[in-house]
């Protein structure tokens, strides 16, 4: 299996802007340009595309360590936040909070470790990478 996206570009790094797609047409020429990565412009930028494909990647990794457990959430939300310093990404947090029936605040803190080290996207980053968990 093979995913693909596309990025165009037009112009100098600050004044320049360009637009990202994807096969699966859910970005179809999304803007992102140096104001929405560096400052606050409108559109995206591949930091946030990154936390959300990680927050995606890590909240499946938790569903199944959870079955594999023999547990079963009702929900699980995650909020993944990319930090960048400079030029550099310097960690990613992901901090998720799960409604799941009879499972302790321990046994869901151990399964999110383990997802946090090992969902796909995790073992592709090579910046520090924290998570916190809380049962609701």
């Amino acid at each position: 299996m093979k995913r693909t996206a596309s990025a165009h570009w037009e112009g100098d790094l600050k004044a320049g802007k360009g637009n990202l797609s994807t096969q699966s047409t859910v970005l179809n020429k999304t803007q992102y340009s140096f104001n929405t990565r560096f400052e606050n412009g409108a559109g995206t930028n591949p930091e946030e595309l990154l936390a959300a494909a990680h927050a995606g990647c890590f909240t499946m990794a938790v569903s199944s360590l959870l079955g594999q457990g023999g547990f079963t959430a009702t929900a699980l939300d995650t909020v993944a936040a990319v930090t960048l310093e400079g030029l550099a990404i310097t960690g990613v947090h992901l901090s998720i909070k799960g409604k799941i029936p009879n499972i302790s605040a321990e046994q869901f803190a151990g399964i999110v470790k383990g997802a946090e080290q090992n969902c796909l996207i995790s073992k592709i980053i090579s910046a520090p990478i924290s998570s916190d968990a809380q049962l609701v």
